[in-house]
């Protein structure tokens, strides 16, 4: 007669067998997955999420379609909103530039908390921001640009992609360290900004490369600095801010992507893993490096110490230029 501890063991190991695995790391991803741009067609941020959502929906083992979903409005809070406030299942991701990191010090009322309802999932990568002017303007050279700013206080407008956004705030940064008075001519996003540029409604935009280049290579509006510490490969031609002899100038554009708070930490692994793979893709490494972005990966856990960081930044930049939360 078997003992009661010998019956017992196979019915243990039958419910070992048949503890269940959790379903987002079973089946994750089963549908089609969103990912949200939270600025309009053209600019940075789309251009780097859309070769990211087709670089993965090909990738084998991911396995769906991931769609963009441009959702432009509120200096890009919206998109923001709309993803801190969608289901956590790991079917909606936003990509964010610096604006999760700005955005509450410019905006008395979010209808979202950036640090507790968004949770990171890695870096993506950073674009230099180039400072470019309309070829009606009479400058080849930051020095040239300022010396018309000072000849005469106001008359330079400078478009940017809204107040508070990445290139307004380097803007305020330029003006802050150089004393210099221009318009600011805020738009509905940094490309809405450089057609503006295109049509001579502006002097000047601070832009990411991403979507200055192609005007660039065309020939449409002309670069003067690259706001960087060192040249890339992109645009090397043109001077560094260093080299100009600004290198407090030095802001590039970083990108991050973020998933709503409380994604099951399986599922934010995974993306991690399935976008270091899509990261390191030669042909989109070459594609992006085109448009002037230079990809870079990360832990969730080093992006959202380097958003904290970037934050303490804002908060002295936002100070410094005397902007008030509205």
């Amino acid at each position: 007669m078997l003992s009661p501890a010998r019956l017992l063991f196979p019915l243990i190991a039958v419910a070992l067998q048949i503890v269940p695995v959790p379903v987002g790391a079973q089946t994750y991803p089963a549908k089609s997955v969103r990912l949200i741009l939270p600025f309009p067609p053209g600019g940075g941020t789309d251009t780097m999420g859309r070769a990211i959502a087709q670089s993965l929906s090909t990738q084998a083992r991911f396995g769906q379609r991931v769609i963009p979903d441009n959702r432009p409005g509120a200096g890009g809070n919206l998109g923001l909103e709309l993803a801190a406030k969608s289901a956590p299942d790991g079917y909606t991701l936003v990509l964010s530039s610096p604006l999760i990191a700005i955005s509450p010090f410019l905006y008395a009322k979010l209808n979202y908390d950036p640090a507790k309802d968004l949770s990171p999932v890695t870096h993506l990568g950073y674009s230099r921001k180039v400072l470019v002017v309309h070829p009606t303007v009479p400058a080849r050279t930051v020095k040239e640009l300022l010396a018309l700013a000072r000849k005469s206080p106001g008359t330079l407008n400078f478009g940017s992609g809204g107040i508070g956004s990445s290139n307004h705030l380097t803007t305020l940064l330029m003006v802050s360290l150089t004393g210099i008075k221009v318009t600011h001519v805020p738009y509905k996003g940094a490309s809405a900004a450089l057609v503006s540029l295109l049509g001579g409604e502006i002097d000047a935009v601070v832009s990411s490369m991403a979507g200055a280049v192609p005007l660039i290579r065309t020939g449409r509006i002309r670069p003067l600095v690259v706001l960087s510490e060192t040249r890339g490969s992109t645009l090397a031609e043109v001077p560094t801010c260093a080299e100009a002899g600004f290198p407090d100038f030095a802001d590039d554009t970083w990108y991050g992507m973020f998933v709503p708070a409380g994604t099951p930490r399986e599922i934010i692994n995974h993306l991690n893993h399935e976008l270091r793979e899509t990261l390191s893709n030669p042909e989109l490494k070459k594609q992006l490096e085109a448009a002037g972005v230079e990809t870079r990966s990360s832990s969730p856990e080093e992006l959202g110490s380097f958003v904290k960081r970037e934050n303490a930044r804002f908060a002295k930049v936002v100070a410094s230029a005397g902007l008030k939360p509205h």
